[in-house]
C-alpha cells in the first residue's frame, strides 16, 4: 500500500498501531486507488496494513478488476479491509461498475476480488440499482468469406455467370472483379 499524497500525518508504523493522514489523501495498491480528506491506516501485530478508514466529502475508490472492468465508488466513509479485499461504503454510497451497472444506498459492500456487491438502505428504505445489458455480438460473416456477397432477384447460374466471372466459379456469386 502506497500513500502517494497527504498534507500531513501523525502516528507510527508499529505493531497494532495507526497512522492518520490528512488533506487530499491518495492511497494506491495495485490497480486500486482511494482518495479522501482523511485516512486512518490500521496496522496488525506484524505491522501489515489491516484496514484503512477513509472519510471525505466524499471519499472515493476506484479499482480495475481482473477482467479489465473499472469500478468507481464514493461515500461519506470508506472502510477497506486489506486482508479480505472488502470495501464498505457508508453514507450516500454509490458504486458504478463500468459497462455493467450502478448501485446507490446508505451502505454498499464491494468485494474487490470477485466484484460481488451487497447493499442496504436506511432513511428512505431504498437501494437503487441500474443494470446495463451486455452488448449483443455482431453477426459473424460466413466462415471463410471475407468478401461481400451479391444479392439479386435473378441469381446467375453456373451456365450463365456474370460478365468477368470464370465459369468454374460455381454457384457462389461474388461481385464482379473480385475472386
Amino acid at each position: 500500500m502506497n500513500v502517494e499524497n497527504a498534507q500531513r500525518f501523525d502516528g507510527k508504523y508499529a505493531p497494532n498501531s495507526t497512522a492518520t493522514f490528512y488533506g487530499n489523501v491518495v492511497i494506491t495498491q495495485g490497480t486500486m486507488k482511494v482518495t479522501g480528506d482523511k485516512a486512518v491506516v490500521h496496522f496488525d501485530g506484524d505491522q501489515n496494513v489491516d484496514h484503512v478508514l477513509i472519510t471525505g466529502a466524499p471519499a472515493h475508490i476506484q479499482e480495475m478488476d481482473d477482467s479489465g472492468n473499472l469500478m468507481l465508488g464514493h461515500a461519506s466513509q470508506l472502510d477497506y479491509d486489506n486482508n479480505s479485499g472488502i470495501a464498505v461504503l457508508t453514507g450516500h454510497a454509490f458504486i458504478q461498475q463500468k459497462g455493467r451497472g450502478e448501485a446507490h444506498g446508505d451502505k454498499l459492500t464491494y468485494n474487490t476480488q470477485t466484484s460481488e456487491m451487497t447493499g442496504v438502505s436506511g432513511g428512505d428504505g431504498r437501494v437503487q440499482m441500474t443494470f446495463i445489458p451486455k452488448p449483443k455480438p455482431k453477426p459473424a460473416a460466413a466462415k471463410g468469406s471475407t468478401q461481400p456477397t451479391m444479392t439479386s432477384t435473378a441469381a446467375p447460374t453456373s451456365a450463365n455467370p456474370p460478365a468477368g466471372t470464370p465459369a468454374h466459379a460455381g454457384s457462389a456469386a461474388t461481385p464482379q472483379g473480385q475472386h
